[in-house]
């Protein structure tokens, strides 16, 4: 526990109906108490209660708020110290005023995140848990929202402790093996089982692998860019998905300069939507610096929609960009399909030469083809993988890079063990795997990890 009571507005700045100071500490109590005139009077607040009154300033009986107050003992608090939260009306000045009140009475300004970061070192939570509410804070969807509260309640934690746990019998018989080197029937019992919860370890970890990518794009979004030539539709579609006039649309090409960016929700998923300047080779000073920044959204995004006129076909600059997107997930939209009598035929061929890359037809001037995208760009987020809440789903780069370092260690440990080597040689991969396990969980980082980490919250948090 700590020995220090520290304070904070715990609600976002400006004006609302209702503003939260909290304090948390072994002199919380006694702070409360000192700052609040009750209504009514109490010789000892209950725990878990309401009580109605005033903020006073206790140097002065000014008073500050009329406010409600709520003691919470130990250790049924989020931090599992001592908690006290007084709610007082949503301005800048009674919340300030009230904090400064507290802080002259013995509590220090918490640290960003430090109320969560206590919830984890006085073991409330897990450090996948912590991170979950700061994912749960910045949820810009109610997908997004959904996986920060499974991984919240512990159900990535609980995965991870349970494949920990295998690793730990392992090591078990690995040990004994070593303790009992005369025996050879001990090491024999002891190689096959290493290698059956190896394996059954290895399949885990892939499995949540899987879904890290996934996980990552439904937490934080998609970066999707629009990239084409000059005047084949980009902006026009940007508009159509925002359902709004955000980009100028005009017939002469190289309209767009510069780089727009746009949020939208689409099924669930959060998509930041980047049109982009026409990709072509000019002598145009500001739309060349344009067709540099198109070029460099277009090596960060998740997702290319990549459109082209259908009237012109695969020219051979199309097909430079094409060169340029690789393997980069990627839908090819054929626009302006309006212009042509029997697109059939012409959406045939351009698919045959575009393969496997999906192709949508679309007139985004008459509103053809939109829902077509749209669904194809949500399949191309969950590739036909289940939904997510339906299992298990890794969403943070943190925990993906210590699975595939879990991972990493038990292949080299199987390839050992196949090899011959002596089991005692196997415990290295084994610790190297279970510290990386243990990142995860928080049962084995570094201090300056858990600083980092906890420095991403907001003060109050």
């Amino acid at each position: 526990m700590f020995e220090d009571t520290i304070a904070a507005i715990s609600t976002p700045p400006g004006e609302g109906g209702i503003g939260i100071v909290r304090i948390s500490g072994p002199e919380a109590f006694a702070i409360g108490k000192a700052i609040f005139a009750f209504k009514r009077k109490i010789e000892e607040p209950e725990t878990h209660r309401l009580y109605y009154g005033k903020v006073i300033d206790p140097d002065t009986n000014q008073i500050i708020d009329e406010a409600l107050i709520s003691f919470m003992r130990a250790p049924h608090t989020f931090t599992r110290e001592d908690v006290v939260e007084v709610n007082c009306h949503g301005g800048i000045l009674p919340l300030t005023k009230t904090l400064e009140i507290i802080l002259a009475r013995g509590a220090r300004l918490a640290e960003p995140g430090e109320f969560t970061q206590r919830a984890f070192l006085n073991g409330r939570i897990d450090l996948a848990q912590a991170e979950a509410v700061i994912q749960l804070i910045r949820a810009k969807t109610e997908t997004a929202m959904l996986l920060s509260a499974e991984q919240l309640s512990g159900r990535l934690s609980k995965e991870v402790k349970e494949i920990r746990q295998l690793l730990l019998s392992i090591l078990a018989h690995a040990e004994a093996s070593i303790d009992f080197p005369e025996h050879q029937d001990v090491e024999d019992v002891a190689r096959e089982e290493v290698e059956k919860k190896t394996k059954e370890s290895i399949i885990r970890i892939e499995k949540l692998l899987d879904t890290a990518d996934q996980g990552r794009i439904l937490r934080e979004g998609l970066r999707t860019a629009i990239i084409g030539l000059p005047n084949v539709g980009k902006s026009s579609l940007l508009n159509a998905l925002l359902r709004e006039q955000r980009a100028i649309v005009t017939d002469i090409p190289g309209t767009t300069r510069d780089v727009l960016e746009e949020s939208i929700n689409m099924g669930g998923i959060a998509l930041t939507i980047i049109d982009t300047a026409g990709i072509r080779e000019t002598i145009n000073e500001i739309e060349r610096i344009g067709v540099e920044r198109s070029r460099s959204v277009l090596a960060q995004a998740d997702l290319v929609l990549f459109v082209l006129d259908v009237t012109q076909g695969l020219s051979e600059e199309n097909k430079k960009i094409l060169s340029t997107i690789g393997e980069k997930p990627c839908i090819v939209i054929a626009n302006k399909i309006d212009l042509l009598e029997s697109p059939q035929k012409k959406l045939q061929e351009m698919q045959k030469e575009l393969a496997p890359k999906p192709l949508v037809a679309m007139s985004v001037l008459q509103g053809e083809g939109l829902a077509d995208l749209e669904k194809k760009i949500i399949d191309q987020v969950l590739k036909g993988k289940v939904k997510p809440t339906e299992s298990v789903m890794v969403t943070s780069t943190r925990h993906k890079n210590a699975l595939q370092r879990a991972l990493k260690a038990l292949q080299e440990l199987l390839n050992s063990l196949r090899s011959g080597y002596a089991i005692d040689f196997l415990t290295i991969d084994l610790y190297t795997a279970l510290d990386a396990l243990g990142e995860i969980t928080g049962e084995n980082v570094s201090s300056e990890l858990i600083d980092e980490i906890f420095s991403n919250f907001c003060i109050g948090k």
